[in-house]
């Protein structure tokens, strides 16, 4: 563990991690709870997104309406995210008013309400965004597909649920997901910024290890079997761009073959963010962007590779340029998958996928808020050996690697290929 990091347990089981940062006075405050999409079963999906709205609605001590208030008025920022493997919660705050911060997620960890008001006024605030992302066509495209590329693991459903589930979940069925999952020793607490180590985890001391301790909630373990063929999904709906979507069964984040990955996506679409609240860079230099935007097949192309627990999806999205048509792109898109599987890259291409995915490790990096992200998200899936051995990783990728990669994972029966068919109406959901 590097030597600027304190890492330790209470002993009701929350894990700790600091991080000092005398460069400016501020800090990043992050609560990570190991729950997110795939820990809900049929019937109940859409719960951990749920109960992340319901955290913002108040406890005795901090009613509804006061916090926004009460963060702004003290010059920080604060918000909350759910993922398929994770939910989390911060505050980036000037660094003498941190302890708002503090003693916020401390109480909201066990006190929450759930006021069943407050539960009828989310559904329908949960339901409307529902209801806006289905007029996207690539939402629409990314739940098919997901549904598709996994027939047994939880990862099958979008995280904001189905709407069947969000019509029909109850008040106590949010309450009882909240009161297993969102305990100490299943937590993660992550500060970085203008700090003293010892006066923060004394503070810490006072506040969360008066948390009463709980047992660790098991976390559901259903393996996707292997996928026997490719599988195809064609979908209409309203609009006037067509969409072509290819995933690909990909690794875990903690597998070797995970690096070697992101070089390989690096090289075909340009890399992805991992932090999911980092920026992006170019990917005009990419295989994929020379051989569809510049031929003025697509009018845009991208990848993502998500470092999740399980297996989950390297994904290839272009938008179809209105000249050209879905058969346009897929032809293409698999003659560089063949070329990525008949060669390794050469040197040159080597280097320059590297050089761009190590830019965007650093650019989501800087930030003390972006410093704070870091120490708590490898926890979800790894620990902070993970973060600090990125680099060098990546360095050690070999051409014969990405090759390697791409004989194993980028084959047809791995994938699961969408297209989205513009009828060009428009729906109407008043």
């Amino acid at each position: 563990m590097s030597s600027d990091i304190t890492k330790l347990q209470l002993d009701n089981g929350l894990t700790v991690l600091l991080k000092e940062i005398h460069t400016a006075p501020l800090i990043s405050h992050w609560l990570w709870y190991r729950v997110g999409s795939r820990d809900e079963v049929p019937g109940l999906t859409g719960t951990s997104h749920w109960v992340e709205h319901m955290q913002f609605k108040g406890t005795p001590q901090f009613p509804a309406g006061d916090l926004d208030k009460a963060i702004s008025r003290d010059g920080g920022i604060w918000n909350a995210m759910t993922y398929i493997d994770w939910t989390t919660y911060f505050e980036t705050m000037p660094a003498p008013k941190i302890d708002l911060a503090l003693r916020l997620e401390a109480d909201r960890m066990h006190n929450s309400v759930f006021d069943p008001q407050e539960v009828a006024s989310e559904r329908t605030v949960i339901i409307s965004e529902r209801q806006g992302n289905e007029n996207s066509p690539l939402f629409r495209l990314d739940e098919e597909i997901q549904a598709a590329a996994f027939r047994v693991h939880p990862y099958h459903h979008e995280v904001i649920g189905d709407m069947a589930d969000l019509e029909t979940i109850q008040r106590d069925d949010l309450y009882s997901h909240y009161r297993r999952f969102y305990n100490p020793a299943n937590a993660v607490l992550t500060l970085a910024g203008d700090f003293d180590s010892a006066d923060m985890l004394a503070r810490i001391r006072d506040l969360f290890g008066a948390v009463p301790a709980a047992d660790t909630p098991a976390r559901l373990s259903r393996p996707e079997p292997p996928q026997k063929g490719q599988r195809r999904i064609v979908l209409e709906g309203p609009g006037e761009t067509t969409f072509v979507k290819a995933c690909y069964h990909a690794p875990r984040a903690v597998d070797a073959d995970f690096l070697p990955f992101s070089v390989l996506e690096s090289l075909l679409t340009g890399p992805s963010s991992l932090n999911l609240f980092g920026g992006g860079i170019s990917n005009k230099t990419s295989r994929l962007y020379r051989a569809l935007v510049e031929a003025e097949l697509a009018v845009s192309v991208g990848g993502s590779l998500q470092a999740t627990i399980d297996p989950f999806l390297f994904s290839v999205t272009a938008t179809v340029h209105p000249e050209r048509d879905a058969e346009d792109i897929i032809s293409v898109l698999d003659a560089e998958i063949e070329r990525a599987l008949q060669e390794p890259p050469t040197n040159g291409e080597l280097a320059r996928a590297v050089k761009q995915a190590r830019a965007l490790f650093a650019y989501g990096s800087e930030s003390i808020t972006n410093q704070a992200f870091w120490l708590g998200f490898v926890e979800m899936f790894a620990d902070y050996e993970w973060f600090l051995n990125y680099l060098d990783r990546l360095a050690a990728v070999t051409p014969e690697d990405v090759q390697r990669v791409a004989q194993t994972y980028l084959v047809p029966q791995n994938r699961v290929l969408g297209i989205y068919l513009p009828t060009g109406s428009q729906e109407d959901h008043s």
